[in-house]
């Protein structure tokens, strides 16, 4: 199932706490546009891009990148983008995509 940017603008609208893919910490996503969802920490503010976060699912969805949230890190890194790897898992993860 591809990616509905829909559901992903209602479920971070207003911001979310996103579970880590370890646990015990969150991920905060501060909102989400067409441009992509939006996220910061304590030492820096980002932008998950939505072609980005799109193209990973399409990869998951064909089995060209894995489901575990530790193997796909390190595959987004290679075959997406070598920016926010491990906050892409979070999200994903946070939408059901991963493991």
């Amino acid at each position: 199932m591809p990616l509905n940017w829909a559901d992903v603008e209602k479920r971070y609208d207003g911001g979310a706490q996103v579970p880590t893919v370890a646990g015990g910490k969150t991920l905060q996503v501060t909102g989400v546009d067409a441009e992509g969802v939006h996220i910061r920490n304590a030492l820096w503010r980002d932008t998950l891009r939505r072609g980005d976060l799109e193209k990973a699912v399409d990869l998951v969805e064909a089995d060209q990148m894995s489901r575990h949230a530790g193997l796909f890190v390190e595959e987004y890194r290679t075959l997406v983008a070598d920016v926010r790897a491990t906050s892409a898992a979070h999200v994903l993860k946070d939408l059901g995509f991963l493991e």
